[in-house]
């Protein structure tokens, strides 16, 4: 729990001054971190009463929270996944079965079309593994998902960490770290020349004169042969959608995880329990981005952070209390050992794990105990305590003013560009958050008071049949991309490994050697 800060800092867009000549203030990307299940990073919260997170198999437990973000004007729900259980804490399924940590869990790229129909402006990121699925399948649900969101999707790239996730696919375990990220970059690569490099930018024309629906000229097959993939011959089987490639957003920490956002991230998220910590990882990842000859300010990093948020600084210290309460100590151990591969089952209760003979206990161990000099001993109990309210990223806990006041902090201290809420209670954590903070972030300056407009799409001169709807004359909203770059970059800036690939209109096909 992070102590409430007051100072509020200036920090510029672009480095120039207002047309009053003061400095304008950051803007902060909020997004909503959701997952499929009950509690997500809070295991055992189902349990209270004005949780409803045990619906998350209901369509209107997604489409009432996408009008509740949209209505705040947040940049977009972020939807995690995994393909496995949290197996390691006893050896089995267990702790995460009684306490709903993460399992069940449902398919999160089938939630967004209903969500999208919901909403106008709301984007939406996704996590998909290049571990399971093949890059050809992968590039249509993309595509198909960012054509009926008229350009609001992302890809959260992942490679997995469950071994669980790779036995369902035949596998006793994963495949090495390194070869993980090694197999994602050819993946990078084939899905990149089915969404930029198949179809030109003009070959659909829709004319009913000659008729001609595409130029077969201006489609063209990838012939993709490598090491991991063999032979994709392609063409894309969907025509370019609003941003042609989704948002790329990435989590990895590892130095592989680290090089592979450099070179292909437009966001990653972070999660660092202070804001000292998270500025290493901030700058690292935007040395990286330079270093891959990108402007390194374009690269937009978010942490991970969960608000408990009450009228008073009191009324959300004694919400801590409650939610904590409701936690799941198992359930807390089950996902520690998924994330880490560590067991603390066998373990005894009262146990210092600081004292231990494993290294990696004890590094994982210290780690928290140096966020938290206060706990006295380090047993399974505390690192539980420590972990199920908002998982791994720090808890912060106050009144709007507070809570503004530490999201400040971690923007002018880390230079973070915004974050990754997580919640306690579903919708609780994001009611509290739109209802109390939202205005004090507006009234500062520091959010949209709404969303930019953009342009809407020429009107059809229908000559039969219906004159609206059915598609015509859809209302569109800011996509994904220009959330992060402004109105009219949809695609991938030119600085951008990808943007190699566009196949523009009225130019010759780019190589894709």
């Amino acid at each position: 729990m992070s102590a409430p800060t007051s100072a509020v800092g200036q920090l510029s867009l672009n480095g120039t001054n207002d047309a009053n000549g003061a400095t304008p203030q950051k803007r902060m990307i909020l997004y909503a971190f959701m997952m499929g299940c009950s509690g997500h990073q809070s295991p055992g919260l189902w349990t209270h009463p004005a949780d409803r997170s045990r619906h998350h198999n209901k369509l209107s437990y997604w489409t009432d929270h996408a009008k509740l973000l949209e209505s705040a004007h947040f940049d977009g729900l972020f939807l995690a996944d995994v393909l496995g259980g949290y197996d390691v804490y006893g050896g089995n399924l267990d702790a995460a079965l009684s306490s709903g940590a993460q399992f069940p869990v449902i398919d999160p790229l089938l939630l967004i079309s209903a969500m999208a129909a919901a909403t106008t402006n709301l984007s939406f990121g996704i996590t998909a593994t290049t571990s399971y699925v093949h890059p050809y399948e992968l590039a249509r649900r993309f595509s198909t998902l960012d054509h009926l969101t008229n350009g609001r999707v992302g890809w959260n790239v992942v490679t997995g960490y469950l071994d669980s996730a790779a036995r369902q696919f035949g596998a006793k375990n994963q495949d090495l770290h390194s070869k993980r990220y090694e197999v994602a970059d050819e993946y990078m690569d084939v899905v990149y020349k089915l969404w930029e490099s198949s179809w030109a930018d003009d070959a659909v024309v829709q004319d009913p004169t000659k008729p001609i629906y595409t130029r077969p000229e201006r489609v063209r097959q990838i012939n993709h042969k490598g090491k991991y993939y063999e032979s994709v011959p392609g063409p894309h089987i969907c025509e370019p959608s609003p941003q042609r490639s989704p948002v790329i957003y990435q989590a990895g920490s590892s130095g592989p995880g680290m090089a592979f956002a450099a070179k292909h991230a437009e966001v990653i998220f972070i999660a660092a329990h202070k804001p000292e910590v998270a500025k290493k990882r901030v700058d690292a990842a935007r040395s990286g981005a330079k270093e891959a000859g990108r402007d390194p300010t374009t690269l937009k990093v978010l942490a991970l952070l969960c608000p408990i948020i009450g009228r008073t600084d009191e009324e959300a210290a004694q919400k801590y209390k409650d939610h904590l309460a409701h936690g799941s100590d198992d359930g807390a151990l089950a996902l520690f050992g998924g994330w880490t591969g560590i067991d603390l089952s066998t373990y005894d209760e009262d146990e210092e794990l600081r004292a231990t003979e494993s290294n990696a206990i004890k590094s994982a161990v210290e780690n928290f105990a140096s966020q938290d000099p206060t706990v006295p001993k380090w047993n399974k109990k505390a690192v539980a305590e420590k972990i199920k309210l908002g998982g791994l990223g720090p808890t912060i806990v106050g009144g709007p003013e507070s809570i503004a006041d530490q999201l400040q902090d971690w923007v002018d201290l880390a230079g973070v560009d915004g974050f990754n809420l997580a919640y306690t209670l579903a919708p609780g954590t994001f009611e509290d958050f739109v209802e109390l903070v939202v205005p004090v972030l507006k009234k500062r300056g520091v959010v949209w008071a709404d969303y930019p407009q953009v342009e809407q799409p020429k009107t059809e001169n229908v000559t039969d049949g219906p004159k609206e709807g059915y598609g015509v004359g859809e209302k569109v909203g800011i996509t994904s991309r220009e959330k992060l770059y402004g109105v009219g970059q949809k695609t991938f800036r030119s600085d951008h490994y990808a943007s190699k690939f566009t196949w523009k209109a009225g130019q010759e096909a780019p190589a894709l050697d």
